[in-house]
């Protein structure tokens, strides 16, 4: 059976990026059908019309309120559609770029992605697989200034996927061959 790979590159840099080809050798590591979204030009913010949208029962959303919601029900859509993502995240000042925080405000909805129980938020996105490549200029992965490759983890996780493996370039500035060549060995691990 065919796997359906959502690719995912959150890199303002197209070319050169150190992610990009991370993700690009990854899905072709696994193979499969692949969704892909780029990241690169950005995506809207949620706004007060978006919030109030969301909180609004669907069989009681104005039509302006569904188009609010449209772009985040099609990117809800490509992670059901998907058996693993694999996402290339840069690390912009510690942290994912904000096209990717972006893309995370729309895709965390409640009653979506996750919902609410009496243990608090539970994840509806389980049994999926996440392939994570992190790239840094000078933080070390897994460090206390790392602020990325935790909060991926963790946001996979608030939607229910667990499966999750961070294949960090770091350093790239300081060592950028041996982070690149660390990088790739990884991926050829990888399971298929």
């Amino acid at each position: 059976m065919t796997q359906t790979i959502l690719h995912i590159d959150a890199s303002a840099r197209v070319q050169g990026s150190v992610t990009r080809d991370l993700t690009s050798t990854i899905v072709a590591k696994l193979g499969g059908t692949v969704i892909r979204r780029d990241l690169k030009d950005g995506l809207p913010l949620i706004n007060e019309t978006w919030i109030n949208a969301n909180f609004t029962p669907a069989d009681a959303r104005t039509d302006l309120q569904n188009d609010a919601l449209s772009l985040s029900d099609t990117l809800i859509e490509e992670i059901k559609s998907a058996d693993v993502l694999v996402l290339g995240i840069p690390m912009y000042n510690f942290a994912a770029p904000a096209a990717f925080k972006a893309w995370i405000d729309l895709v965390c909805r409640a009653g979506e992605t996750f919902q609410y129980s009496e243990a608090g938020p539970k994840g509806l996105m389980e049994g999926k697989r996440a392939v994570i490549a992190v790239a840094t200029g000078g933080v070390p992965a897994g460090s206390d200034y790392d602020f990325t490759s935790n909060y991926l983890r963790h946001i996979m996780g608030f939607i229910g996927i667990t499966d999750v493996e961070i294949i960090a370039a770091d350093r790239i500035m300081a060592e950028s061959e041996t982070a690149i060549a660390n990088a790739k060995s990884k991926i050829e691990d990888l399971a298929a």
